[in-house]
């Protein structure tokens, strides 16, 4: 399966869910290995703010590195997706509940989510990756209308701790590169819930 993104160009968003981006970045390695023309996005927060997980410039640094292009992170950077039909597939892993709550409401005030609307217009496919604490609380509305869309699809995903956060969900990062391909085939990649 080495390079069977060859020829595709994919827009790779990531919103603020800091403490998966070690493993959202290792997908996005595999991703360019398998050939794909990755086009970085992050949210504002993603792309400037430093956490416990690490500093924003050192994250920008690798991811454009891997990607060999600057990242989107602003809304004019993010407005030409969609007149240029820049994209193939459009990516969004991590995926807060706040962009969640955004995309299924029709908010477009940051880059991931211009870009998401920016992308959509082309009738071309959307791939969220969940990564929220409230996935089955009060984001579980927004997931189920988002579920429900043309051209919206799913990474599978599963309780990071059940016992501890019963409602907290998390994208299965091994599993981003099958549901890309699916989404490419128009079919939601199953099970959604693992």
């Amino acid at each position: 399966m080495m390079e069977d993104f060859k020829n595709i160009k994919l827009g790779y968003a990531i919103c603020g869910s800091f403490c998966t981006f070690r493993k959202t970045i290792d997908e996005m390695k595999e991703i360019s290995r398998l050939g794909a023309d990755i086009y970085p996005i992050m949210s504002q927060n993603a792309y400037s703010l430093d956490t416990r997980f690490g500093l924003a410039a050192d994250f920008v640094n690798e991811i454009e590195n891997i990607c060999g292009k600057s990242v989107i992170h602003t809304i004019p950077q993010a407005e030409p997706i969609g007149p240029k039909k820049l994209l193939d597939v459009l990516v969004i892993s991590p995926c807060t509940g706040n962009t969640l709550a955004k995309l299924a409401n029709g908010v477009t005030d940051t880059s991931v989510a211009l870009a998401a609307k920016a992308h959509l217009r082309n009738v071309r496919p959307l791939v969220i990756g969940v990564s929220t604490n409230d996935a089955l609380a009060a984001a579980a509305k927004n997931i189920g209308v988002l579920m429900n869309n043309k051209n919206i699809y799913f990474i599978p995903m599963s309780q990071d701790d059940p016992s501890g956060k019963p409602n907290s969900v998390v994208v299965r990062f091994e599993k981003t590169a099958d549901a890309i391909r699916s989404a490419l085939n128009q079919t939601q990649l199953q099970p959604v819930y693992i």
